[in-house]
């Protein structure tokens, strides 16, 4: 199996290289990303729950599926193709905003990225794929917020991050 490799950026995001994944997070070095949110009618999040035999963060909560864009690979490409792969079902995705954050971990790894959000909407059940993901649920943003400021040790430290600047975007944009 061929070793997936990030994309390095500057902060204007353009591309400066590529690197392995792992030696990406063990440097600490800036590489695009994209995190996406389906919503349904309802306006609930898909969560998922990260598979336990994941490197980091497993069976933590966190949002529809986040992954890292290939070479050459569209924001929208990269989330159309990671959704399937982890939940099973493919949906029109909108790239809402981007910015900057850094999340350092337990394990001595460290997520610095330029994530980049996507918006979708669904209202049918996921096919997870058992090997990326261990549950879902729907939960409406203001529970999600509520939640996360009860219970901050069941969500990945980097949705903490991207949820409150998807609520912050939310309260400022109508979509």
């Amino acid at each position: 199996m061929v070793e997936e490799r990030v994309i390095l950026v500057n902060e204007k995001d353009e591309q400066i290289g590529l690197m392995p994944k792992l030696e990406a997070h063990e440097k600490a070095l800036l590489h695009r990303a994209f995190s996406v949110f389906v919503l349904n009618d309802k306006n609930e999040i898909m969560l998922q729950q990260r598979a336990r035999q994941k490197y980091h963060s497993p069976l933590l909560w966190t949002n529809t599926c986040c992954s890292h864009q290939r070479e050459g690979e569209s924001n929208i490409q990269a989330g159309t193709r990671r959704l399937y792969e982890e939940m099973g079902f493919a949906t029109d995705l909108k790239d809402l905003f981007s910015f900057i954050y850094k999340a350092p971990f337990d394990n001595g790894l460290t997520e610095h990225e330029l994530d980049h959000v996507l918006i979708g909407y669904y209202n049918g059940e996921p096919k997870i794929n058992p090997d990326e993901v261990e549950s879902w649920k729907w939960m409406s943003i203001e529970a999600v917020k509520e939640d996360m400021q009860s219970n901050p040790d069941i969500y990945t430290v980097w949705f903490k991050i991207i949820f409150d600047e998807f609520y912050h975007y939310l309260e400022d944009h109508k979509l």
